[in-house]
Protein backbone atom coordinates (compact mmCIF):
# COMPACT_ATOMS: atom_id res chain seq x y z
CA UNK A 1 0.00 0.00 0.00
CA UNK A 2 2.74 2.81 0.75
CA UNK A 3 4.30 2.02 -2.66
CA UNK A 4 1.05 2.54 -4.50
CA UNK A 5 1.00 6.29 -2.89
CA UNK A 6 4.41 6.72 -3.04
CA UNK A 7 3.82 6.27 -6.90
CA UNK A 8 0.55 8.17 -6.95
CA UNK A 9 2.04 11.46 -5.06
CA UNK A 10 5.24 11.34 -7.59
CA UNK A 11 2.59 11.18 -10.47
CA UNK A 12 0.83 14.21 -8.88
CA UNK A 13 3.56 16.18 -8.46
CA UNK A 14 4.98 15.95 -12.02
CA UNK A 15 1.82 16.50 -13.47
CA UNK A 16 1.24 19.72 -11.00
CA UNK A 17 5.19 20.65 -11.96
CA UNK A 18 4.00 20.33 -15.35
CA UNK A 19 0.74 22.59 -15.49
CA UNK A 20 2.31 25.37 -13.94
CA UNK A 21 5.42 24.98 -16.05
CA UNK A 22 2.94 25.24 -18.95
CA UNK A 23 1.74 28.59 -17.91
CA UNK A 24 5.29 30.40 -17.62
CA UNK A 25 6.98 32.79 -19.64
CA UNK A 26 10.78 30.92 -20.87
CA UNK A 27 12.99 33.07 -22.83
CA UNK A 28 15.23 31.62 -24.70
CA UNK A 29 19.00 31.86 -23.88
CA UNK A 30 20.82 34.65 -26.02
CA UNK A 31 22.84 32.96 -28.58
CA UNK A 32 26.48 32.38 -27.10
CA UNK A 33 28.55 34.46 -30.06
CA UNK A 34 27.32 37.42 -28.44
CA UNK A 35 28.60 36.66 -25.12
CA UNK A 36 32.05 37.16 -23.59
CA UNK A 37 33.40 34.02 -21.62
CA UNK A 38 32.24 34.43 -18.22
CA UNK A 39 29.26 36.37 -18.82
CA UNK A 40 25.76 34.75 -17.70
CA UNK A 41 23.87 37.19 -20.48
CA UNK A 42 24.55 38.81 -23.38
CA UNK A 43 26.75 42.11 -24.30
CA UNK A 44 24.17 43.25 -26.21
CA UNK A 45 23.84 45.79 -28.53
CA UNK A 46 26.37 49.43 -28.03
CA UNK A 47 24.59 52.43 -26.44
CA UNK A 48 24.62 55.19 -28.95
CA UNK A 49 22.86 57.94 -27.61
CA UNK A 50 24.72 61.34 -25.90
CA UNK A 51 23.46 59.85 -21.98
CA UNK A 52 26.90 57.64 -21.72
CA UNK A 53 30.48 58.37 -21.44
CA UNK A 54 32.88 55.73 -22.84
CA UNK A 55 31.34 52.67 -24.27
CA UNK A 56 28.80 50.79 -22.90
CA UNK A 57 26.23 48.52 -24.24
CA UNK A 58 22.72 47.41 -23.21
CA UNK A 59 20.64 43.42 -23.56
CA UNK A 60 17.22 44.33 -22.46
CA UNK A 61 16.34 40.70 -20.90
CA UNK A 62 12.37 41.55 -19.80
CA UNK A 63 10.71 44.61 -21.74
CA UNK A 64 8.47 47.05 -19.91
CA UNK A 65 4.65 45.51 -20.48
CA UNK A 66 1.61 45.52 -18.35
CA UNK A 67 2.14 41.86 -17.61
CA UNK A 68 5.85 41.80 -15.57
CA UNK A 69 6.22 45.72 -15.25
CA UNK A 70 9.24 45.26 -13.70
CA UNK A 71 11.87 45.72 -17.10
CA UNK A 72 15.77 44.66 -16.89
CA UNK A 73 18.32 45.55 -18.97
CA UNK A 74 21.95 43.94 -18.84
CA UNK A 75 24.26 46.56 -18.81
CA UNK A 76 28.04 46.87 -19.33
CA UNK A 77 30.65 49.31 -19.12
CA UNK A 78 34.08 49.47 -20.58
CA UNK A 79 37.01 50.61 -17.70
CA UNK A 80 36.23 54.38 -17.49
CA UNK A 81 32.16 54.26 -19.05
CA UNK A 82 29.88 55.73 -17.56
CA UNK A 83 26.38 56.91 -17.35
CA UNK A 84 24.81 60.89 -16.69
CA UNK A 85 23.10 61.98 -13.50
CA UNK A 86 19.38 60.70 -14.04
CA UNK A 87 16.65 59.89 -11.55
CA UNK A 88 14.49 57.30 -12.20
CA UNK A 89 10.95 58.08 -11.04
CA UNK A 90 10.35 54.70 -9.39
CA UNK A 91 13.48 53.92 -8.43
CA UNK A 92 15.82 51.49 -9.32
CA UNK A 93 18.14 48.12 -8.18
CA UNK A 94 21.33 47.16 -9.47
CA UNK A 95 22.54 43.94 -9.03
CA UNK A 96 26.28 44.40 -9.75
CA UNK A 97 27.26 40.30 -12.02
CA UNK A 98 31.27 41.35 -12.74
CA UNK A 99 33.59 43.92 -12.47
CA UNK A 100 33.86 46.97 -10.41
CA UNK A 101 32.16 49.94 -10.47
CA UNK A 102 31.00 53.26 -9.25
CA UNK A 103 27.81 54.89 -8.04
CA UNK A 104 27.20 57.99 -6.45
CA UNK A 105 23.78 59.58 -5.18
CA UNK A 106 23.77 63.56 -5.61
CA UNK A 107 25.17 64.83 -2.29
CA UNK A 108 26.80 61.47 -1.45
CA UNK A 109 30.80 60.28 -0.82
CA UNK A 110 31.21 57.94 -4.48
CA UNK A 111 30.38 54.49 -3.72
CA UNK A 112 32.94 51.03 -5.00
CA UNK A 113 30.90 48.72 -6.33
CA UNK A 114 31.70 45.16 -6.96
CA UNK A 115 30.35 41.71 -8.13
CA UNK A 116 27.76 40.43 -6.10
CA UNK A 117 26.84 44.31 -4.54
CA UNK A 118 23.33 45.17 -4.24
CA UNK A 119 22.46 48.89 -5.21
CA UNK A 120 19.11 50.48 -4.22
CA UNK A 121 18.20 53.35 -5.55
CA UNK A 122 15.37 55.37 -4.17
CA UNK A 123 12.52 56.71 -6.16
CA UNK A 124 13.46 60.29 -7.39
CA UNK A 125 17.02 59.69 -6.33
CA UNK A 126 19.64 61.82 -8.72
CA UNK A 127 22.56 59.62 -8.98
CA UNK A 128 24.97 58.20 -12.01
CA UNK A 129 27.09 54.66 -12.10
CA UNK A 130 29.74 53.51 -14.34
CA UNK A 131 33.33 51.56 -14.49
CA UNK A 132 36.18 52.19 -12.68
CA UNK A 133 39.28 53.41 -14.72
CA UNK A 134 40.66 49.83 -14.68
CA UNK A 135 37.61 47.44 -15.21
CA UNK A 136 35.05 46.90 -16.87
CA UNK A 137 31.93 46.74 -14.85
CA UNK A 138 28.15 44.68 -16.00
CA UNK A 139 25.25 45.05 -13.46
CA UNK A 140 21.33 44.00 -14.22
CA UNK A 141 19.40 47.46 -14.04
CA UNK A 142 15.96 46.44 -12.35
CA UNK A 143 12.89 49.07 -12.64
CA UNK A 144 11.04 49.65 -10.23
CA UNK A 145 7.72 50.79 -10.40
CA UNK A 146 7.78 51.65 -13.76
CA UNK A 147 4.74 53.26 -14.25
CA UNK A 148 5.77 56.47 -12.33
CA UNK A 149 8.21 56.74 -15.19
CA UNK A 150 11.55 54.84 -16.37
CA UNK A 151 14.52 57.60 -16.30
CA UNK A 152 15.17 61.14 -17.16
CA UNK A 153 18.77 61.98 -18.26
CA UNK A 154 20.47 64.95 -16.54
CA UNK A 155 23.37 66.26 -17.05
CA UNK A 156 27.01 64.52 -18.27
CA UNK A 157 29.30 63.67 -14.86
CA UNK A 158 32.25 65.15 -16.57
CA UNK A 159 35.88 64.00 -17.06
CA UNK A 160 37.38 66.18 -14.45
CA UNK A 161 34.99 65.32 -11.40
CA UNK A 162 35.44 61.43 -12.53
CA UNK A 163 39.67 61.65 -12.79
CA UNK A 164 39.07 63.44 -8.95
CA UNK A 165 37.35 59.81 -7.50
CA UNK A 166 40.11 58.24 -4.85
CA UNK A 167 38.43 55.38 -3.27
Amino acid sequence: MKKQNLLYLGFIIVMLLAASCSNTETQKKQPAENKTSTAVFAKGEKITNEYFTGSAWLQMLVENDSLYNCPIGNVTFEPGARNNWHVHPGGQILLVTSGKGYHQLKGQPVELIESGDIVKVPPGAMHWHGATPDSELTHLAISTNPQKGIVVWMEKLSDEEYNRIKL
